[in-house]
């Protein structure tokens, strides 16, 4: 049997078939040294990023993103069709300017790490089909990374979190409590039964007549706004469990300001902040519902990540819930939370260093998801369908 890449010295990872004609793949350099190539194009952002890994020394060589938001600014929303040829346009050059900033080459890479789902279909096969490419031109192997899972690890890619924990991932496209008590091993215990909380956001920003995105918009209204004028409702208040429901927030939103004739500045602001209070406070009162079923033995750290935890009104009310229960809250910075390819790497280095990585017949035919759950519900728990929005 042929032997591929052999080094002189050095530990080997545990010898996988990787060949048709059956030879074996082992691990070029030590173990403990890891250079990856992650990208990433599941909704409206084009991002690659270089990240090594040698012991425990982890080093983001490069990372770089571009957004689309002038493409979609007339929509008041994401365009999926413009959204992927944008990617088409713009994923070699990204690529070509993460490497460079890198200093690195393809040849120096141990892995090509991509999103494959779950997003826009589009743009995950845009990124997707890239990443296959230059595995096969520069003979490496390639990692099909769940979205989801890239948000779910990033945490301890800046930060030293041992497992297990509670993440608390809300985004754009999701909004979910799940156990992680490893690579690969995930539970979740709550998911969102209509809107997401990023799409609950965005949504609300466009009835207000925000720009997009808009988290960010209405966390820039709010800060002007008095958060006790409007008592919106508080969601699933006597319904046990740790689901999320968003649209009868965005309801309320709708109807209170219907119920202003030419709402002024002020009065934008007010509801922008009384909707963004009820937003957190509902995240908060399920997270706190999840740490409760979890006590006695359990995880003891709450990890937030996803676009939305770029928010501050959400930060700080988790920081006082997990004060409370004296647990440690751990956010990753803010340029980690929204999508970008440092966390899509950082997957990719986590799966390689315990074997997670299937042969490369198996990768290069992995066919791009627009759905792909990144943990099954508890058995009984399930109330509904999860998301509809594109990272389903």
């Amino acid at each position: 049997m042929a032997i591929v890449g052999l080094p002189a010295s050095g530990r080997l990872i545990a010898p996988r078939a990787l060949y048709a004609d059956g030879s074996t793949y082992y691990w070029p350099r030590a173990m403990s040294e890891y250079l990856v190539l992650g990208l990433e194009s599941s909704c409206d952002d084009t991002a690659a990023a270089v990240i090594r890994v040698c012991g425990g020394e982890r080093e983001i060589l490069s990372d770089v993103t571009r957004a689309q938001y002038d493409r979609h600014a007339d929509y008041g929303g994401v365009v999926p069709e413009i959204a992927a040829r944008a990617h088409v346009e713009r994923i070699d050059g990204i690529v070509e300017q993460a490497l460079d900033n890198s200093g690195r080459t393809f040849s120096d890479l141990d892995a090509i790490a991509a999103t494959a789902g779950p997003g826009l279909i589009g743009g995950v096969m845009v990124g997707l089909t890239s990443a296959k490419a230059i595995a096969i031109a520069h003979g490496k192997r390639l990692i099909p990374v769940n979205h989801l899972e890239g948000h779910a690890l990033s945490v301890r890619m800046s930060e030293e979190v041992g497992f297990p924990y509670l993440l608390l991932l809300v985004s754009g496209g999701h909004t979910q409590l799940i156990e992680v008590s490893g690579v690969g091993a995930y539970r979740r215990l709550g998911t969102t039964i209509d809107d997401a909380a990023g799409e609950a956001f965005d949504k609300s920003a466009k009835l207000l007549g925000l720009r997009q995105p808009g988290g960010p918009q209405i966390e820039a209204a709010a800060e002007k706004g008095d958060a006790g004028r409007f008592d919106f409702p508080k969601p699933l208040a006597r319904r046990e469990g740790c689901d999320f429901s968003l649209a009868g927030l965005k309801t309320a939103l709708r109807l209170a300001a219907e119920a202003i004739d030419n709402p002024s500045g002020s009065d934008i602001a007010d509801l922008a902040a009384s909707f963004q209070s009820a937003l957190a406070a509902h995240l908060s009162d399920r997270t706190e519902r999840a740490m409760a079923s979890l006590s006695g033995g359990g995880p003891r750290t709450l990890v937030v990540a996803g676009g939305v935890a770029a928010n501050g009104e959400i930060r700080r009310r988790l920081a006082a819930l997990a004060d409370s229960r004296k647990w440690r809250l751990v956010i990753p910075p803010a340029k980690y939370c929204t999508d970008n390819g440092a966390m899509i790497a950082w997957a990719g280095i986590e799966r390689l260093r315990l074997g997670l990585v299937s042969p490369v017949e198996e990768t290069l035919g992995f066919a791009p998801r627009a759905r792909w759950p990144l943990a099954e519900p508890i058995p009984g728990r399930e109330l509904g369908g999860g998301k509809k929005g594109p990272k389903a």
